[in-house]
């Protein structure tokens, strides 16, 4: 539908003037708008734009061009919302994304080349990290191929014909003895006794803090010393081996539950955001610099390469599926695997 405004003005030099400015309307296309000094301009370009639009997609003759990028965003979110509520909020948000942008266009007019333009307009404009507009490529991507493979709404991924942005490499940062003595002694003495738990679980399993701070008393069985982590971030289940000491403490700390609340480090109210006050104040008080919690888990993770676990092991205790993520710590266990090759070496070649 298009709809034309008369504007009058006057300009620099006081003369007055007239012009229209037309906006066209449809479903499956952007607003498109443009200015004309007459009328008769500027209903023909109307009458013309409205005509293009008509010949193409008036009368749709397959999915692609019945439902927009917005229905995709709307299905998918359904979608994740029943198979990955966890990941619901944040997908939200991603998918948000591409709709504001994208929504009002034909998923028959959604190319390869609008998609990797606002990619490279998510970094030169918004200022996004690489990684975080590879999330947000893979998260539409994965839309497109349900609308491919289970809604039949595509007959391919248009995605699939645009790169991703090169990452750096992942960072590795673990504690050294020194700064983990440190850090424990500082949580140990924080003002909520169960930081010290919550760091010394990260240490010694890798688990997220997301996994960690989700832990329900249900899921952790003190006699086998086993944790079972249903929310992970790749959406599988795993189950974790739980230390002695830390066991130990958990059955101190289980000893005063709340009756409401089954979460094993529940915390509402004013007291909901205690978590990163008293970890930052830790780190301070442990002169620990640089050093983030999801650092813990690279720490796990190192510690671990340094023991002479391999790839496989490392992503197995850190539940990924593939072995690319955990590659990063394969130099940690090179001089540690050199020394099983010392003895071999020593015991039958002298």
């Amino acid at each position: 539908m298009a709809s034309v405004q008369r504007r009058v003005w006057t300009d620099n030099e006081g003369r007055q003037r007239t012009t229209y400015r037309v906006q066209v309307r449809r479903r499956g296309f952007p607003p498109v708008t443009a200015t004309f000094e007459r009328k008769t301009d500027a209903d023909k370009w109307s009458r013309e734009t409205e005509a293009d639009m008509s010949r193409r997609h008036y009368f749709p003759q397959h999915e692609a061009e019945r439902h927009t990028l917005a229905d995709l965003v709307d299905r998918q979110l359904e979608v994740v919302r029943i198979d990955h509520p966890h990941a619901y909020n944040q997908q939200r948000g991603i998918l948000g994304w591409w709709k504001a942008k994208l929504g009002a266009y034909t998923l028959a007019t959604i190319t390869p080349e609008i998609l990797g333009r606002h990619r490279d307009e998510m970094q030169s404009k918004e200022g996004l990290a690489p990684a975080t507009v590879n999330r947000y490529l893979s998260s539409l991507s994965k839309a497109f191929s349900n609308a491919v493979k289970e809604w039949h709404w595509l007959q391919d991924n248009p995605l699939r014909r645009v790169s991703k942005k090169p990452e750096p490499k992942g960072r590795v940062r673990y504690l050294s003895d020194e700064e983990r003595i440190r850090l424990l002694d500082a949580c140990r003495k924080s003002e909520r006794p169960e930081l010290y738990l919550i760091v010394l679980f990260a240490i010694t399993t890798g688990m997220r803090r997301g996994e960690l701070l989700g832990l329900r008393w249900p899921d952790v069985d003190l006699e086998r010393r086993v944790a079972v982590l249903h929310n992970t971030k790749n959406g599988d289940r795993r189950s974790v081996l739980i230390v002695p000491e830390v066991a130990e403490l958990l059955r101190e700390h289980g000893k005063v539950r709340r009756l409401d609340n089954d979460l094993i480090f529940a915390s509402t109210g004013a007291d909901a955001v205690w978590f990163d006050k008293r970890w930052y104040a830790a780190l301070k008080a442990a002169k620990v610099k640089d050093f983030r919690f999801h650092d813990l888990r690279h720490t796990a993770a190192s510690y671990l390469a340094m023991s002479g676990a391999s790839v496989p092991e490392l992503a197995a205790v850190l539940g990924h599926r593939t072995l690319q993520m955990v590659k990063r710590y394969a130099h940690l266990s090179d001089q540690h695997t050199g020394a099983v090759i010392e003895r071999m070496t020593r015991k039958y070649f002298g």
